[in-house]
């Protein structure tokens, strides 16, 4: 018995073609020539322009570029703006010295007053009173020593006793003039012409003695205040003129002259006090106003690098020098003062040094170190 034939077995058996196979056929000149500009791009990227090698990239195993500044001397002045504020340099606080009521007290703050005008007056009916008790007290010693001076010219008193009447005079006319002084006291008068800032009592308050009653201010005495840093207070001189502008009176600078130099430094900033005289004072100018200042230095002879070759790290501030031997050399410096784009170096550092400016990247102690063809030219 002859068994049927399996189902599709009669099918024409074609063979099997690859789509990535016809993709290949129909596509391979394309292709071949894809990969080789993928190759020659590829080539070309492994090298390397002489033209494009920044300092501090080695053309050669021994050999690391860098750029140099020569270290010279120069004599610069330098300007400064320091903030600060308006005071009064003279400024009172007026305190009684006898206790007692307020009988007057007419003044409030902004009155001016003129040199000798009352400000305050206190009841003194009790100084008169004990005053007429001492004048009447010195009369009486007074007439008890005549008299005493006249009987011992006729011999019936002894000298002691005309030396103690004398005595005595002269104790009550000491006691007149302590309530004189007293009685003075009760009548406070202005010391110099000012305007008053502060009114700390009423008429009709009862004060006891050293109790503050005003305060009186100069306003001729108007100064400004400024912080100056340690490292330029040194090239600041009493007379020296500064620019002083007043954020409230706007933009405008006013001339001013260095007064006062503090000699005591803020052991927390290291700065000092500088006081500028303003002549004259601008109208508008009050106590408390925020000022800027402009300080000007002497000229002052300083080594200065740019401020990029100034490195920092856990040790301290260092530059890399170039030796004359051209290996790089790391050395500790202190600065000073940043003056624009460079920084003063104060020590560590002498005139014809060669301080390194970039390359650093690599750079360690004694490598050899070479300047491109166009070093760097600055200072």
């Amino acid at each position: 018995m002859t068994s049927a034939p399996a189902a599709g077995a009669d099918r024409h058996q074609a063979p099997r073609i690859r789509p990535t196979s016809l993709f290949l056929q129909g596509h391979g000149p394309m292709l071949r020539g894809l990969l080789a500009a993928v190759l020659v791009l590829l080539a070309s990227c492994g090298k390397e322009d002489p033209a494009r090698v920044q300092p501090g990239r080695a053309r050669g195993a021994s050999e690391h570029l860098v750029s140099v500044v020569t270290v010279t001397r120069a004599t610069l002045s330098t300007t400064h703006e320091r903030p600060g504020s308006l005071r009064y340099r003279r400024l009172v606080r007026v305190f009684n010295q006898e206790e007692g009521r307020i009988t007057e007290l007419g003044l409030f703050e902004g009155d001016r007053v003129k040199k000798g005008q009352l400000l305050v007056a206190l009841d003194d009916a009790l100084l008169q009173a004990e005053r007429d008790k001492a004048r009447a007290t010195l009369a009486q010693t007074r007439l008890d020593l005549e008299r005493l001076e006249d009987l011992r010219g006729r011999r019936a008193v002894s000298e002691s006793e005309v030396s103690l009447a004398r005595t005595a005079l002269r104790v009550a006319e000491a006691d007149v003039r302590v309530l004189e002084t007293r009685l003075g006291f009760t009548r406070i008068q202005a010391p110099f012409a000012g305007v008053v800032v502060e009114r700390l009592a009423e008429p009709g308050d009862f004060v006891s003695k050293n109790t503050q009653l005003l305060t009186l201010a100069d306003p001729q005495s108007l100064i400004a205040e400024v912080y100056a840093s340690e490292l330029i207070l040194p090239q600041l001189r009493v007379g020296d003129p500064a620019k002083l502008r007043i954020d409230a009176l706007g933009d405008q600078a006013f001339e001013a002259r260095i007064l006062r130099i503090h000699p005591r430094l803020e052991e927390s900033s290291r700065q000092g006090i500088v006081e500028l005289t303003l002549a004259p004072i601008p109208a508008g100018a009050r106590a408390g106003q925020f000022v800027r200042a402009t300080l000007r230095t002497a000229g002052v002879a300083r080594l200065l690098v740019p401020f990029r070759a100034l490195r920092r790290d856990r040790e301290g501030e260092f530059v890399w020098l170039m030796d004359e031997e051209d290996k790089a050399v790391r050395r500790s410096v202190r600065s000073g003062l940043q003056i624009g784009e460079d920084i003063e170096i104060r020590d560590g550092v002498e005139p014809g040094d060669r301080v390194v400016t970039r390359g650093f990247l690599g750079l360690s102690q004694g490598k050899s170190v070479k300047i491109p063809n166009q070093p760097e030219i600055g200072g």
